[in-house]
Parts: C-alpha cells; structure tokens; sequence
C-alpha cells in the first residue's frame, strides 16, 4: 500500500514518503505539545486553589480512570468503526473540554471539583481515541516501513512530550500588559494554546486520504469485546512483551523518586531535578533518530531482553549513584534502552496481529502500559517508605534484571522472534468468522 502523495523513499525516512503518515505526524507534534502544556496548566491552577499535594494526585486519577473504565468498548469502537472518525469525534471533544476549562479560569471559579469533571471527559477521549490512533498507523505507510513510522512515531513523542511541560511552564508565566492580559494571564494562555493545537490536530487528520473503513462487522457482544483478550492469551509472543513491559515498569519506576534523589543524594535542587527527568527522554529520542536511520531488521526478541537488562542494570547504577553526571548517564541509557523495547513491542504489537483485531489488541496493551505506569509510581513509593529510596531503586533494578531473565525462559517464542513483519501473525487469527464457531487455538 502506498498513499497518495507519496515520495521517493530517503534511507531512514521511508515512512515520510507517505503524505498521510506525514500529515499524522504533524498534527500528533501539535497535539502532544498542547496536551502536556495544559497537563501543567491544570497542575499549577488546582494546587493554587487548594495547596493540597493530594489534589495534584487526583488529577492523574481522574484522566487515568477513563482508560481503566472504557477499555473494552474503546477496543471494539476502534475496530467497528473508521478509525479515523473516531479520532476526530474524540478530539472535538477534547475541544469541548478546553474551552470549559477555559470557561471555568475565566469565570473565576475556585471549585476544583468542576476541573476534575473536565478531566474525567478529557480522560474518556483519549480512551477511545488510544486504541484507534494505535490501529490506524499501519494504514499510512506500506508494511515495508511499518518499522520506521514506529520508530520516527517514538522520536516524535519524545520531543513533544520534553518540550511541552517547559513550553506550558513558559506560557503559564508569560508577561502580558492591558486589562485583557489580566485576565488570560496563568492558565487561560495556556489552554488558549491546547485549543488551537487540537484544531490544527483536527484540521490535519480530516486531510488524510486513508479509510479504514469497519474492520469489525459482527455486532457488539461479550465475546466480540473480549477477542482482543483471547487473542493476546493465544499469542505467548505479544503476552510475553505486554506482561514484560508490565513488570519491569513495576519494578524498574525509578522516575517517581528523582525528587528524592535530586534533593537528599544528589544535592542538586530543583535546576537538577529538571536534568534528572529530561536525561531518559534525550537518551530515548537519540536512540530512535540512530534506529531510524539504522533499523532494527534481525533477533528482534534477543534485542528486546538485552535492552531490559540494561534498563535494569542503568537502574541500579542510578540507585547508586552520588555524582550528578554518573546519574543522567545512566537516566540516559535507562531511556535509550527503553526506547529500543517500546519499537521492538510496538512493532510487535501491529505486526503480530491482524489488521480487524488491532483495536482492541491495543486497547489491551493500553491497559498493560496504563497499569504499570500508575501502579510502577505507586510500588516505587510503598518501596521507598519501606526500605528508603536507594535500596528501593537498586532492588527495583535487580527484580528488572531478573524478569528479563525469566520471561526469556517462560516465553521462547518472543525470545526467538527474529524478523519484524507479518510472518509473525497467527495463520489462522482467533477470531471466529461466525458468532456462533468456537474459538480456534
């Protein structure tokens, strides 16, 4: 498949010869920009109406229950319908949902309680927009390049997500003049400029030439929603990367503690805390530039588990650490090796399963990554209160290391994955052709 619009591919930049894939990536960069400056907008204005730690902790929360709540309908929505309608019905929402908060700053409102409303509905777009922006990717460029867009998909996260928490703080604290800049001043700018990126994001995605069209043509039912569950269990190589991922986060959420590390170990304050969180992401977004001009093409699955353990070995040498460069270049390799793993199980992910079933396989996935990324958060600080935070990291990084070891054992199948393409599909996919026909394993 190639899209209209497409050019001679450049070696490393195979996936933008495709004009859709090239659009996407635009409109994702805005987005993410304005999804992580309002994600500091929010934080700053709820902690300045209540200076309560705690409110900042149910903001996460209330765009983290969405995805826990809708998982099984978001999936089978992302496979029954266009994805790519469904994208943009889910951010005309999130819309809706910044000119309310906009509303709210405006009208001087001190009631957080309105905030976390908005953010429940900005938490349900997303659960349904996850899995059907996962599943699109491979209508964009041709299955050749599938492994590149993966890659350059990852590097372009990464720059947005760094740059967006600075460019809000920026904003946020913009020097205006005039009685109209009294009252955008703070947040108001800040949600000015989430919604003009979710416009162009809209006005982008409503270019794309691809129509994915319904993937999934039997009504909704239990078994329909849970054949993405079924699908993962009979496919030891996407269980093996989805629970691994699951685990070694868990264990390996060395990011919850850099307060702690910056402030008692390090001796650094807050401008070292800054260098703590943004070494992972330069160590991840050089990795995926190097990956992109050099692909990943063999020994996909020895890969992925030689890149969890050097992420667990980088944890316990950041545990350790009491010398401020030893600690980023160990964040930095933690994040490259880490970058290496997310394209080894993206690809995995799309690649492994057919194109009907992919919403709701990412819908799956979703909940694994959502799961050890709240969950990882919460054990590094039960762990840190218990045992203190060096001994919790170091120990995390070991049981990281341990993992990687055992799931090479449990799962050889993704251990033995060599070559990222369609031949590691099922032949013959779980899903039954009628509603009445069993299951096939």
């Amino acid at each position: 498949m190639t899209s209209p619009g497409s050019r001679p591919p450049r070696r490393g930049l195979e996936s933008f010869a495709s004009r859709d894939f090239r659009r996407y990536q635009l409109a994702r960069v805005a987005v993410i920009l304005g999804a992580e400056a309002q994600s500091v907008g929010v934080a700053w204005q709820v902690y300045s109406l209540t200076h309560r730690p705690l409110d900042l902790g149910y903001t996460g929360l209330a765009l983290f229950l969405p995805g826990l709540l809708f998982l099984l309908p978001a999936g089978h929505v992302a496979d029954r319908f266009d994805r790519r309608q469904v994208i943009m019905v889910c951010y005309a929402v999130q819309v809706l949902c910044t000119l309310a908060l906009l509303s709210i700053t405006m009208s001087g409102a001190h009631r957080v309680l309105s905030i976390y409303a908005v953010l429940f509905l900005i938490g349900t777009g997303r659960a349904f927009s996850g899995p059907a922006s996962s599943a699109l990717i491979p209508h964009l460029v041709p299955e050749q390049h599938f492994v590149n867009a993966v890659t350059w998909g990852g590097a372009i996260f990464q720059f947005a997500n760094t740059l967006g928490p600075a460019l809000g703080g920026l904003l946020f604290t913009l020097p205006l003049e005039g009685y109209w800049a009294q009252k955008l001043e703070g947040a108001p700018i800040v949600y000015l400029f989430t919604l003009f990126s979710l416009v162009w994001f809209l006005l982008l995605i409503g270019t794309l030439h691809v129509r994915p069209g319904r993937m999934e043509h039997r009504d909704i039912s239990l078994k329909v929603v849970l054949a993405g569950f079924q699908y993962v269990a009979s496919m030891p190589m996407l269980l093996g990367s989805f629970s691994l991922d699951l685990f070694v986060v868990l264990l390996g959420g060395a990011v919850a503690l850099m307060p702690i590390f910056a402030h008692e170990l390090l001796h650094t304050g807050p401008q070292g805390l800054g260098l703590l969180r943004a070494a992972p992401a330069v160590g991840a977004l050089a990795t995926s530039l190097v990956l992109a001009r050099f692909p990943l093409k063999r020994k996909a699955g020895v890969r992925l588990f030689v890149s969890v353990g050097i992420f667990g070995a980088a944890t316990v040498i950041f545990g350790l650490s009491r010398s401020l460069w030893v600690s980023l270049t160990a964040l930095a390799i933690l994040g490259a090796s880490d970058m290496v793993s997310v394209i080894i199980r993206g690809s995995l992910l799309q690649l492994a399963t057919p194109p009907e079933m992919r919403g709701r396989v990412s819908a799956v996935n979703s909940l694994f990554i959502g799961a050890s990324n709240e969950l990882g958060e919460f054990e590094s600080g039960v762990t840190a209160q218990w045992w203190g935070a060096v001994r919790a990291t170091v120990i995390g990084g070991i049981g990281a290391l341990g993992v990687a070891g055992l799931w090479a054992v449990l799962f050889p199948q993704l251990r033995e994955a060599d070559e990222l393409s369609t031949k590691l599909r099922r032949p013959t996919p779980v899903q039954p052709q009628a509603e009445a026909a069993p299951v096939q394993r």
